[in-house]
């Protein structure tokens, strides 16, 4: 193993050219294979899960995702907390970041973004729970592409590019993730879902979250610094497709079935006095 993954590093360093010796030695940054190989067993246990609980029952897992949504509340609160304390202490700029320059910001920052993409492994098990609980129709192509990407995406941003630039994206997608994931982890609890009122405001979050990245990147073209500006066109073209999966989604779960209760459209009457329609919308797909 170790001689195939000393020629796959040569390939990709032969590629992409030098990385950045800050990471080496750091927890799974040195070698491609093993995030490769999480990310294949994640799509693996998508495509056998439901064969697997076909005939079962669903799970509740319910204290299982209390846990779990507070840790990834907690964490994601952690990473935003410390991105945006390490960039003001620091003074990077919002327009381009080179990704050296001051060697104690560049290091906190590489820090908490070394933690971001290792997140990006844990969400997994947003999937995992959505198969144990049989709710297959939370399975969306949207949904798919966004978890099985990041980590990949992400294993090549800490190997190359892990400070400077790179932390306005991971930051405000921090933030909406201590939204989600407080919703998510509370909604969990019947007697508290009354009382939550921020769902419809994540997916308009999450898009207002692109729309500044893509404002923060496209500065980097009009006011270049060192940060390479192939990673300034790879994040602009990976933003563009999550722009326009997200917004067909806000389309279809919002505004389609907005007009369908306007028309007072409903195929099974009322359910414990809530529509069918509201009953769809408070059951919203999770995209993240």
């Amino acid at each position: 193993m170790e001689p195939f993954n000393h020629r796959l590093n040569i390939y990709i360093e032969s590629w992409m050219g030098p990385r950045d010796q800050r990471v080496k030695g750091w927890l799974l940054l040195d070698n491609y294979p093993p995030t490769l190989a999480l990310s294949l067993a994640y799509l693996l246990i998508l495509w056998l899960g439901p064969k697997f609980m076909r005939d079962r029952k669903p799970l509740s897992c319910r204290p299982l995702l209390v846990a779990y949504n507070l840790v990834l509340t907690v964490l994601s609160f952690y990473m935003f907390y410390e991105l945006v304390a390490a960039v003001r202490s620091g003074g990077y700029d919002f327009y381009c970041q080179d990704t050296h320059s001051d060697d104690e910001t560049d290091n906190k920052i590489i820090h908490v973004l070394w933690w971001y993409y290792f997140s990006k492994l844990i969400e997994f098990m947003d999937t995992f729970f959505f198969i144990l609980r049989k709710n297959n129709h939370q399975i969306t192509f949207l949904h798919i592409y966004h978890h099985a990407s990041m980590p990949n995406i992400w294993w090549f941003v800490m190997n190359w590019v892990p400070c400077g630039h790179s932390y306005f994206g991971a930051a405000l997608n921090s933030l909406i993730h201590v939204l989600m994931y407080s919703y998510y982890g509370l909604s969990a609890v019947p007697a508290l879902r009354p009382y939550l009122w921020w769902k419809k405001y994540i997916t308009q979050g999450q898009l207002i979250q692109f729309f500044m990245t893509m404002t923060q990147t496209l500065c980097a073209l009009a006011w270049p610094c060192n940060f390479p500006r192939g990673w300034v066109w790879f994040q602009i073209g990976y933003l563009v497709t999550l722009i326009i999966l997200f917004t067909n989604f806000y389309i279809q779960t919002y505004k389609k079935q907005k007009v369908s209760l306007k028309n007072g459209s409903s195929t099974n009457g009322h359910a414990n006095g809530v529509s069918h329609v509201e009953h769809s919308l408070h059951k919203k797909l999770r995209v993240d």
